[in-house]
């Protein structure tokens, strides 16, 4: 008989798991426990949010680091941000209370006297993000074998948000480094709630390494209920007014609540939203971009206002201060007060905000996953999980079916669908060529040694996983570039050394992340830091942060310091942020949502008429039968119904068939003007395409800045290589080419 996985950890854990009235260990744990104790694999644990994913990991992990100390680092977690991070420390020090195992957080918020006391006698257990890894694997170089020589354990916590990114990509890349340091390489163990194919996740997790990984995949079983209401948003964005044609009657929510009260159903979504918030003690809101938290909050204190009812709103997005981001957290985490909470993807993954009453999001997001993983805050503690959405359009009507459909709406819709009929969430997308994460691993592995011999260096850079496609007459290429840029200096002996124009970058903390980091302004009341913006205002403007408002004072363009005071009105401040990427997948449920007949039951009064809308619009405009329809002479739109890489390509396709395409984008549709006069005309010179294809590097050759400027450093790599990684990693040729083939 297999034993009774809790009683193979620690004395000090089982009367831990006592002292907090765990009723058992959860599926996910008895399973994790078992592997992480019994083998020496890698483990990929995949269960819902709230589900102990963490402990799973951390219990097993604890007791052998307390019954086997190591005589070094013997764990290390790397989260992707630092709340997160500081989250997971509060709890990781509670169970470790009755240990003399040591533990520390480490990132840019903590001090250097605490880091400094901890790697004195790097023992324990270290949390920390990747730059700040990237930071000591440049500036510690001569202690990584002092420091994780006897490294057993790295825990990688939402690994889906890792997956397809250059930061990811830098996470396997300082693995790999660090394990050179090691007689045996650490075991790793990667925690998501969110994977579209686990097998794409087990080969990133065991990158170079020969250990096999394991899967632990607990699906779970909780109810989901679901609710969704739609608002047309008038053109001076002032309120959101119902639309005309459809059902304004009175709604209640269709949650199984014995606590439901009804909805004042006035056709204005603050209104509607409001009323949702100050019905239940604990609601977290999620949108899509930082002005748009900001604008929810702004709205809804204001009506708090004019109602004479209590304010106790929250904004959360990664332009808002740590402490300010922090008191959030501990107003949803007090259970004596209301609260609610607008935030980005900053409470998407997994920061404790305590028990919540709702979780609302206000139109689509971008992705299933995301969908999953911001359902999964809701239903903790074994209730029900529960979402709302709103779906909101802005405009009037256009006599243009590409800008009347409803697109979020029906974005919305196909994202739910697609997760409760068929479990399906987005695989990750996996680039051969990451030029710019090679240019920084190649330059941060130069920096930690000083100097190396190109076969030295070629043998460090070209045997890390994420460059396993790169070879060595591309590497060659790179190193001549960097060398005529002077990024790189040879010296005497040969040896490569970073050069002058690369040690302002190199040299600067900057350099630690893959990612864009933005140029940004500190705007302060007083002592008091507010957050960041990216431009600097006139003196004696407004701007709108941390839901409220605020009047410029003055502007320290050297400190890049805004100084303000708060002021009234409603204004609005914009961040930039990165384009859409759809899934094909989304896309062709759409046009099934588009052509079926099916009901959904959560959809409420106002989100069922506009579906029957967008069906009748569907069917006036016979799209079920023709996705190319005519606009005005010589102009058309088109539906392709593919996601946004197949999209760009055959945007691509037509441009080189001498079809002109508009400045303006939309995801869903393009438009086209071309001398053809018909429909039929249309089709044929698409089928001149089909039948005679250009390549791929051809279809890139047509494209003037190919890639720059696409990833922080591309900036530095040759043109003839990225336009061999755009043709490689950014052109589907062949769903291209199928999506035609559809039309």
């Amino acid at each position: 008989m297999t034993e009774n996985p809790f009683y193979r950890l620690a004395p000090f854990i089982q009367e831990y798991i006592y002292r907090n009235k765990w009723e058992s260990l959860r599926e996910v744990q008895v399973k994790a426990i078992s592997t992480i104790v019994d083998t020496k694999n890698h483990v990929l644990i995949s269960s819902a949010t709230a589900s102990g994913k963490t402990e799973a990991a951390l219990l097993p992990i604890v007791t052998d680091l307390h019954e086997n100390p190591p005589v070094t680092i013997g764990a290390m977690y790397i989260g992707p941000l630092k709340a997160l991070i500081n989250d997971q420390f509060e709890r990781l020090t509670g169970l470790l209370d009755e240990t003399d195992i040591p533990v520390q957080s480490w990132h840019g918020d903590v001090s250097q006297s605490k880091k400094t006391k901890f790697l004195k006698r790097s023992q324990g257990i270290l949390q920390i993000t990747p730059e700040s890894l990237e930071a000591m694997l440049i500036n510690r170089h001569h202690e990584m074998g002092r420091l994780f020589s006897d490294l057993r354990y790295v825990i990688i916590d939402e690994i889906h948000a890792f997956l397809d990114t250059d930061r990811g990509r830098q996470v396997m890349c300082q693995l790999e480094r660090i394990s050179r340091y090691q007689q045996t390489p650490s075991r790793r163990i990667g925690l998501s709630a969110t994977l579209g194919e686990p097998e794409i996740a087990m080969d990133w997790l065991k990158g170079n390494s020969s250990t096999p990984v394991s899967l632990i995949e607990v699906r779970g079983g909780s109810k989901v209920e679901l609710g969704l209401e739609y608002f047309l948003i008038a053109d001076d964005d002032a309120d959101l007014e119902s639309h005309e044609e459809l059902n304004t009657e009175d709604d209640t929510l269709d949650f199984d609540d014995s606590s439901e009260l009804e909805i004042e159903d006035t056709g204005v979504f603050y209104d509607h939203l409001h009323q949702m918030t100050q019905r239940v003690a604990k609601t977290l809101i999620f949108a899509n971009a930082r002005g748009d938290t900001e604008d929810i909050v702004v709205n809804l204190r204001q009506i708090s206002e004019r109602k004479n009812l209590p304010g106790f709103y929250h904004v959360h997005h990664g332009s808002i201060s740590a402490p300010l981001r922090e008191s959030a957290e501990e107003a949803m985490r007090d259970t004596t007060k209301k609260s609610c909470i607008a935030a980005t993807i900053t409470l998407e993954l997994g920061i404790d905000v305590g028990q919540l009453d709702q979780v609302i999001q206000v139109n689509s997001t971008h992705s299933v996953s995301s969908f999953v993983q911001r359902l999964g805050r809701s239903g903790r503690r074994g209730g029900p999980t529960r979402m709302f959405f709103y779906s909101t359009q802005q405009g009037e009507k256009d006599d243009h079916i590409g800008k009347d459909m409803p697109w979020n709406f029906l974005q919305t819709l196909a994202i739910i669908q697609l997760y409760l009929e068929e479990r399906w969430i987005e695989p990750p997308s996996i680039p051969s060529m990451p030029l710019s994460l090679l240019y920084h691993q190649t330059m941060s592995t130069i920096k930690s040694h000083t100097e190396l011999l190109p076969p030295q260096l070629a043998e460090r850079i070209l045997t890390l996983s994420p460059f396993q496609n790169i070879t060595l007459d591309q590497f060659r290429l790179l190193l001549h570039h960097l060398l005529e840029i002077e990024h790189l200096e040879q010296t005497e002996i040969g040896g490569l050394i970073i050069g002058y124009e690369a040690e302002k970058i190199v040299n600067n903390y900057r350099f630690y992340a893959t990612f864009e980091d933005e140029i940004t302004y500190r705007v302060r009341d007083k002592s008091r830091e507010i957050g960041t913006i990216q431009s600097a205002p006139e003196v004696g403007s407004t701007i709108g942060l941390a839901g409220f408002t605020w009047r410029i004072v003055d502007v320290d363009d050297d400190k890049r310091v805004i100084n303000v005071v708060r002021a009234k009105g409603k204004v609005k401040t914009s961040w930039t942020g990165g384009g859409i990427q759809l899934h094909t997948r989304i896309l062709q449920k759409i046009r099934e949502i588009l052509l079926s007949h099916t009901e959904y039951p959560y959809l409420h009064s106002r989100a069922s008429g506009m579906l029957s809308s967008a069906r009748n619009l569907t069917s006036k405009n016979n799209l079920e039968n023709d996705s190319i329809l005519p606009l005005a002479p010589n102009r058309f739109i088109v539906f392709p119904w593919c996601g946004t890489r197949e999209f760009s390509t055959q945007m691509l396709l037509l441009d080189s068939l001498g079809m002109n395409m508009p400045s303006s984008y939309s995801p869903y549709y393009y438009e086209i003007s071309h001398e053809a006069e018909t429909i039929e005309q249309v089709r044929d010179h698409l089928a001149e395409i089909i039948a005679n294809p250009p390549t791929p590097s051809e279809l890139v050759d047509s494209i003037d800045d190919i890639g720059l400027g696409r990833y922080k450093y591309d900036r530095y790599v040759p043109t003839s290589l990225l336009r061999e990684a755009y043709s490689s990693d950014f052109i589907d040729l062949d769903g291209a080419i199928e999506s035609l083939r559809n039309l």
